[in-house]
This record gives structure tokens, C-alpha cells and sequence, in this order.
């Protein structure tokens, strides 16, 4: 993806029809079903599709609306991601605009929460388990591997609190898209390894170590009501304030590049469309398209700043080499967690053999063997 300008990535799941467009298309005449063409049969699903799509629809207020230079329409839904309401949210906005492209916070290593259902997920979640640290740290490194376990523990615990299991509002999203014809279903997110290697790589060793020191201890109970309230713009600009205060390097890898990163890919979403001809003698006509954007509150901020201003992706995607103090760091932490397995280890050996030589069967066959053998 570095360098290139790429479509947006389509969610591996099921079938995605071509997508259709957003104004009026030519009517199909009356006729017997099985006479119709292949031309015909697509402007009759998209008419349907039109006429319930509402022209000023009903949109719940967690929605912002932005509008493309050549008119597509894009309804950026505003999200908690452990949250019923933004659940509703998503699929009040998809069914009252019939878009041709919904575009989620997801990458493709974390597309696998469509798929699971709310058991399981919430089991998932709960879990933070050594195969879950070894698969973090063969994707992403020891650091960031570490970082993301972290990370994870905090979801664990809003997970434990809440009783509910993060991304609803994606999975939402997923089932509503697959109702609506025509209708592509991408995935906007930067891959989340690029996205903590890069935050491991702005951050100083002392500011890793304060960062994981907070996460480790994080034991605060939630409520609902906290969740819900992170819907409310003031409230998350005030929390970003203070996270701006003590790691803006973080919050610039972590917020402010996948800002635009997510701008980039709804704009790629919402290109005008071209509409089937029944021959290559007929013009071209090509209609504005619509977009559902999915993604956290906190990033629809950054989405609209950067609407409009000349996006590059490719010095985002680059992870930069390891500094000397961070190859010191990842040397320090490598020789004390081996130094600290090899005591373990020794430590129980010591212990198991002090137990074993306890033993009374253990201390009478010392005592046969030192004693005099027989004929002796």
C-alpha cells in the first residue's frame, strides 16, 4: 500500500455485488421477468433500492454528514465501541440511506469479530491468555507484541465491567450492509501492527515504561453511563486534552494519523459510479455515490479537518527503524525476561529436588545406598 493509491479493503465474508448508484436511473418496463436483461434486471433492484432510500432522512444525532467534490455523500456514524445505542445507531443510519459503501474501523487483523457471535467474542475478550502474547509478539514484535497485550487487558477489564463485548456497532454494521443490493462493505482501518509499531517507535524508554506501568494497573470500575457519555463531543476533546498532554507522540500515531488514514479511505469509497450499459454504443453515466462511515467518536473530529486537504498516506505507513536507546530498551527487556525465567527455573529445581530428598521412600534408599553391602 505504500506509495499507491489503493482501494479500500473489502471484508472477506460473503459475496459483494458491483455497488449502485444514488440518483434516479431509468425505469424498467413492464414485462415478463424472464425476458428482461441483465441491464435491466440491475436498474430494477437499484430502482427499489432508490425509492427506499430517503432523500432528507432521520439521522440519529451521532451522525456527520460530508459531501465529496463530485456531490457523494458521506454519513460518518459517530461511535462507542461498547455501546447498544451506537449499535442503533448504525443501523437506523444504513437503513434510512441505503448507502453503496459502508466503510468500518477495522483492519484485516481484527476482521474476525464479524464473524464470531456475542458468546464468544465476550469470551474472547475476557481471555488474555500466553497464546494471545505469543501471536502479539510474532505479528508485531516484542515491544509493540507487549504493548498490544496491554491494550488488550484494558478491553478485558471494560469487557468484565460491562458485561458486553467490543464491536457491536461493526458487526451491526455488517448485517445491515448485506440487506441493502449493491452494497460494498470495506475495511478502513490502518493494519494494526503499522499502528503500534509506530507508536512504540515515538515513544521514549521512560514513557514506554510509564505507559505500561498505568495499563497494567488499571482497575477503575466503569459503568454504562461512562460509555454512553463518550458520545458527547466535549467530553472526549476534554479526555484527548489530557492524553495530549502527557503522550503526544501516542496520541499523534494512535488518533491523529489514523484520522487520516480513515479520511483517505472514505474518500476512496465515495467516488462517483458508473452506471451498466446495455451496449458499448450508449455514453457513460456516471452518479454520485453514498457512504455510512462507521467509526469511534473520537476520530470524527480528525475525519472532518481533514475532509478536504491533500491526504498522503505513504509517510504513514512506514514504520522507521528501531533508535539506539529503543534497541538498548528491547535488549533490557529480552535479558530480564530471560534472567527472570532462568531464576524461575532454577528456583524450582531447587525446590522440586529439596521436596524429592524429603521424602521418606527418597531418604531410605540414601540410607541403603550409603549403608555396607552385604559380604562386606
Amino acid at each position: 500500500m505504500e506509495g499507491k493509491e489503493q482501494t479500500p479493503q473489502e471484508a472477506d465474508m460473503e459475496p459483494v455485488v458491483t455497488s449502485g448508484a444514488s440518483e434516479a436511473v431509468p425505469r424498467v418496463l413492464s414485462g415478463n421477468p424472464q425476458n428482461l436483461s441483465d441491464v435491466d434486471a440491475f436498474n430494477l433492484l437499484l430502482e427499489m433500492k432508490l425509492k427506499r432510500r430517503r432523500e432528507r432522512p432521520n439521522l440519529p444525532r451521532t451522525v456527520t454528514q460530508l459531501v465529496a467534490e463530485d456531490g457523494s455523500r458521506v454519513y460518518v456514524v459517530g461511535t462507542a465501541h461498547f455501546s447498544d445505542d451506537s449499535k442503533r445507531d448504525v443501523a437506523k443510519t444504513i437503513r434510512e440511506v441505503q448507502p453503496d459503501v459502508v466503510v468500518v474501523e477495522l483492519c484485516q487483523y481484527r476482521v474476525s469479530m464479524l464473524k464470531m457471535d456475542e458468546r464468544t467474542l465476550l469470551r474472547e475478550a475476557k481471555e488474555v491468555s500466553l497464546e494471545k502474547l505469543q501471536q502479539a509478539v510474532r505479528q508485531n514484535g516484542l515491544m509493540s507484541g507487549l504493548m498490544q497485550m496491554l491494550l488488550l487487558k484494558v478491553s478485558a477489564h471494560i469487557t468484565e465491567q460491562l458485561g458486553m463485548a467490543p464491536g457491536g456497532e461493526f458487526r451491526e454494521a455488517f448485517k445491515e450492509a448485506s440487506k441493502v443490493p449493491f452494497c460494498k462493505f470495506h475495511l478502513g482501518d490502518r493494519p494494526i501492527p503499522v499502528t503500534f509499531k509506530r507508536a512504540i517507535a515515538a515513544l521514549s524508554f521512560w514513557q514506554k515504561v510509564k505507559l505500561a506501568w498505568g495499563l497494567c494497573f488499571l482497575s477503575d470500575p466503569i459503568s454504562k453511563d461512562d460509555v454512553e457519555r463518550c458520545k458527547q463531543k466535549d467530553l472526549l476533546e476534554q479526555m484527548m486534552a489530557e492524553m495530549i498532554g502527557e503522550f503526544p507522540d501516542l496520541h499523534r500515531t494512535i488518533v491523529s494519523e489514523r484520522d487520516v488514514y480513515l479520511t483517505y479511505m472514505l474518500r476512496q469509497a465515495a467516488r462517483r459510479l458508473e452506471l451498466p450499459r446495455a451496449s458499448d454504443a450508449e455514453p457513460r453515466k456516471c452518479v454520485p455515490s453514498v457512504v455510512v462511515g462507521v467509526v469511534g467518536m473520537g476520530h470524527v473530529p480528525g475525519i472532518e479537518k481533514n475532509w478536504r486537504t491533500d491526504l498522503n498516506i505513504q509517510e504513514i505507513m512506514t514504520v522507521p527503524p528501531p533508535s539506539i536507546s529503543g534497541r538498548v530498551s528491547r535488549l533490557a527487556v529480552k535479558a530480564v525476561f530471560f534472567g527472570l525465567l532462568g531464576y524461575g527455573l532454577y528456583w524450582m529445581g531447587r525446590r522440586t529436588v529439596s521436596l524429592v530428598l524429603s521424602l521418606p521412600a527418597a531418604q531410605f534408599c540414601f540410607q541403603r545406598a550409603s549403608g555396607p553391602r552385604p559380604g562386606q
